[in-house]
């Protein structure tokens, strides 16, 4: 598990109660309180999947691509996920023992369960209805 879901609906929750007013990389690291390479980088990230534009310059920054009852939480949650929600074990199981040779088999399909939940649930929440428990 890591910290990106939570930065990224942060830098998102931001965003949305900037009202389209452009905000910086800087302001941004400054309000969750992180390593500003590292909110660069997810800015770059959640340029890439579409969730935020940026403008280049002096005035420059990042708003929201589009409305925020448009993205939904689990659009935030695509853009960022881990590999695997609950981590992958770096050793390959011995082929011959009973478990060994099927437990990746099963952690797999578990994972992809517990992904889909995850997902389904995130997708009824909107950034809009997020951000307003912020109001």
């Amino acid at each position: 598990m890591n910290a990106r879901f939570q930065i990224a609906v942060h830098i998102l929750t931001l965003l949305y109660h900037a009202n389209g007013e452009v905000y910086s990389s800087d302001f941004i690291s400054g309000s969750v309180n992180a390593n500003p390479a590292l909110i660069r980088k997810e800015l770059s990230n959640l340029r890439k999947h579409g969730l935020i534009e940026s403008k280049e310059g002096k005035t420059g920054g990042y708003t929201l691509s589009k409305s925020a009852g448009l993205i939904t939480l689990a659009d935030i949650y695509n853009a960022v996920k881990p590999a695997s929600p609950l981590g992958l074990a770096k050793n390959q199981p011995h082929p011959e023992c009973l478990v060994g040779k099927q437990v990746n088999k099963h952690i797999s399909v578990l994972y992809q369960d517990i992904d889909h939940n995850i997902t389904q649930q995130l997708d009824s929440i909107t950034l809009a209805d997020f951000g307003k428990k912020f109001a």
